[in-house]
């Protein structure tokens, strides 16, 4: 083959791969874009499972109205008092075995 030959040769090559090149690029955008809008769908769709309502365990008696589950970090009040030398139990909300149940 001759050079002009070979030349043309490698320019169909090129074209041809670049189009091949181009169409899979297309191919698979599309396919990430039908991935993405159903992981879209999902995350829409599910909702939070619903927790129950968790009733106060501690009470300031400083100041009544901050009150604590006893769930999650210890609020600022609770930690002084417990520094303080204060026992946790000191704290404690009275309920009726009811209230304590979730009954009443």
């Amino acid at each position: 083959m001759s050079i002009d030959e070979l030349w043309n040769l490698h320019e169909q090559v090129s074209s041809l791969l670049a189009h091949r090149i181009s169409e899979e690029k297309a191919r698979l955008e599309e396919r990430l874009r039908k991935i993405e809008t159903t992981a879209n769908v999902v995350k829409l769709d599910r909702e939070r499972r619903p927790y129950p309502k968790v009733l106060p365990k501690y009470q300031n008696p400083k100041n009544p109205a901050e009150t604590w589950s006893g769930r999650g970090k210890q609020p600022r009040w609770f930690k002084a008092q417990l520094k303080a030398g204060k026992k946790p139990e000191h704290f404690l909300i009275a309920r009726s075995s009811n209230q304590r149940r979730g009954v009443g």
